[in-house]
């Protein structure tokens, strides 16, 4: 997924995750994970810090296709923000260079 996409995608997700953290979808970060790991077997791709210092991570299983972002606030709550199927790996594109117009 090219990183412009992802992260437009992660922007238009995260302006909610404060709205999550007052519903059934947060919990404590390491029971989610083992959960996503014993159930899913998805394991952590990517992480990054939000401009709130949230800690954002996407958790993905290449042999269930299966993928999770998982938001853990500055408070310690984590949430679960999106998830789905069909979970690729792409190699990294390079921005070109040069006057794009």
């Amino acid at each position: 997924m090219p990183k412009l996409f992802l992260a437009a995608a992660l922007a238009a997700v995260l302006q909610h995750a404060p709205a999550a953290a007052q519903n059934s979808n947060c919990g404590d970060r390491a029971a989610i994970v083992s959960q996503l790991s014993g159930k899913y077997g998805e394991t952590r791709q990517n992480v990054g810090l939000n401009a709130d210092n949230s800690l954002v991570e996407i958790f993905a299983s290449a042999a269930t296709g299966t993928w999770t972002i998982l938001v853990t606030m500055p408070t310690g709550v984590s949430c679960l923000v999106a998830a789905g199927q069909n979970w690729q790996v792409v190699e990294t594109e390079v921005a070109p260079t040069g006057n794009p117009a």
